[in-house]
């Protein structure tokens, strides 16, 4: 299962530290642009988390990922079957 710390390490590998705090509950449902990040971060860190996972995600449906909760929920669901 991935999680939401997991999910913030691999976005700060792939696109480094937000001024933005992924702290508390909020952060789930905070856009990646209001955290920081924008749509190439995303690219690069789905990338990452399809070699870690073994997820693959087609870029179009990345694209419809808005929220730290709409990766984790896609990628848990995949992972879980």
């Amino acid at each position: 299962m991935m999680t939401i710390e997991r999910l913030y390490e691999l976005i700060v590998a792939s696109a480094g530290e937000s001024d933005s705090a992924w702290t508390g509950a909020e952060c789930y449902d905070r856009t990646f642009e209001e955290l920081g990040y924008d749509s190439l971060a995303l690219i690069e860190t789905m990338s990452r988390i399809e070699q870690e996972y073994g997820v693959s995600i087609p870029d179009e449906q990345v694209a419809d990922l808005q929220t730290p909760r709409a990766v984790l929920s896609l990628v848990n669901k995949v992972i879980g079957g």
